[in-house]
């Protein structure tokens, strides 16, 4: 079932993305050569709770920790650890907030100190991507519009979509219906409609799209073992323009432009 959702609502849910969206500053900060992901993991589950909010992932499904950490060719759901993260490094740090009743998520992929001009430009292009996307999120179109989007932009720049993953719908319930694959149709899939909220989240990866589990039964990996990027931000759907309700400006505030 598709729940909509009232305007205030939907303003409890932009405050819960805000404090998600400080969070990730807050990690933007610390994140560089020689830091664990673990650190990581406590920098973030501290701040939220300081600011009112409760992290989402831990315990979710028995998850052990507060954030995914997933480094390099890891796509999703990576468990933070006490290996340090090293130059060139990407990592993948999504997460979810429970504030107000209401659950926020999102995802940045963060370069470590200096990395590949190749990788820069996954970076990049998945980013753009996440944009492409939300520009399809409004009343009256399809969920297959903002697939098509995400899966056209990335394919005509020589990557490709994990496909075993996708976005969703996101409120009381961290995960609520619909799916939002990052692959598909123009024209297909369930009408938007003005009160949805969606999770947008293209998973690029610059091999093939193939991926395996790790054992630990969470961590999934490119099969090829080339380096996979991952953003993602919640949009509320409204008629005419996008209501994007996470933001990446505390982030960005942070690191500037490192992908040029």
């Amino acid at each position: 079932m598709i729940y909509l959702k009232t305007d205030e609502e939907i303003e409890l849910m932009r405050d819960s993305n805000l404090l998600l969206a400080q969070t990730m500053g807050e990690i933007a900060k610390w994140v560089a050569p020689g830091i664990t992901t673990l650190k990581l993991d406590s920098i973030a589950e501290q701040f939220i709770r300081d600011n009112g909010g409760v992290p989402s992932c831990l315990g979710y499904s028995g998850y052990p920790n507060s954030i995914c950490a997933s480094v390099n060719e890891q796509v999703v759901h990576g468990i933070p650890s006490n290996k340090e993260l090293k130059d060139g490094d990407i990592v993948s740090i999504d997460f979810c907030v429970l504030k107000n009743g209401f659950h926020s998520d999102s995802t940045y992929t963060f370069p470590v100190g200096e990395v590949s001009y190749e990788v820069r430009r996954l970076l990049k292009t998945t980013k753009e991507s996440l944009y492409v996307g939300i520009e399809q999120a409004v009343e009256g179109k399809r969920v297959g519009d903002i697939s098509n989007a995400i899966q056209t932009y990335c394919e005509k720049r020589g990557y490709s979509l994990v496909r075993e993953m996708c976005g969703h719908g996101i409120g009381r319930q961290m995960h609520e219906s619909p799916e939002v694959p990052n692959f598909g149709r123009r024209g297909c899939g369930p009408v938007l409609r003005s009160g949805m909220v969606i999770a947008i989240e293209p998973m690029v990866n610059m091999g093939s799209r193939n991926i395996v589990i790790e054992r630990d039964g969470w961590t999934a990996r490119t099969k090829d073992r080339k380096p996979s990027a991952h953003y993602e931000l919640c949009v509320a759907i409204r008629e005419g323009a996008p209501d994007v309700l996470s933001t990446f400006k505390y982030v960005e505030e942070v690191l500037g432009d490192k992908f040029i």
